[in-house]
């Protein structure tokens, strides 16, 4: 695992999800920043719930996100076992059923929308200003990210109702 999926673990682990989990989730978002949420898994071998903070970004009724490691990413894994999963936006909880972004439009609109999202982070891991970064060099990059959607079918457990 190479140092910067280190640096995010670690970060994520005592900072990210514990912050969320106490409904401080309002606070940690911003444009500079990044618009951040918490997706709730089953571990696909453990079965106990994992908790993955990303970048998102909401359109026609559906939450968005990339995996910027694609496939091997334990999370994607872990959904692609079980799509039922729990969203912890900032100000909610919702219930989702994941999948996979095929449709290439669909895919790089969400893809830039995303990166906007994402405030400074992509700038600073990807070297671009994502509302001005080209359509071929966004078509170039959706080869190695992959965009996630979240269809919501209910309201889900927020931080103070564990």
């Amino acid at each position: 695992m190479n140092l910067m999926r280190k640096g995010f673990r670690v970060l994520n682990k005592f900072f990210m999800v514990p912050a969320f989990r106490l409904g401080l989730g309002p606070i940690l978002g911003s444009p500079l920043g990044g618009y951040i949420m918490v997706i709730k898994t089953r571990g696909r071998l453990s079965g106990r719930t994992r908790y993955t903070p990303v970048n998102y970004a909401i359109a026609n009724g559906n939450v968005y996100c990339t995996a910027g490691y694609g496939k091997i990413s334990h999370w994607v894994k872990n959904m692609t076992a079980d799509p039922q999963v729990e969203l912890l936006l900032p100000a909610r909880a919702l219930a989702c059923k994941a999948e996979v972004v095929e449709e290439t439009q669909e895919k790089l609109d969400m893809l830039r929308q995303v990166l906007i999202n994402s405030g400074f982070a992509a700038v600073v891991f990807e070297g671009i200003i994502a509302s001005r970064v080209s359509d071929e060099k966004l078509r170039e990059m959706s080869k190695q990210y992959m965009v996630l959607r979240f269809r919501v079918h209910g309201i889900g457990a927020g931080a103070l109702d564990q």
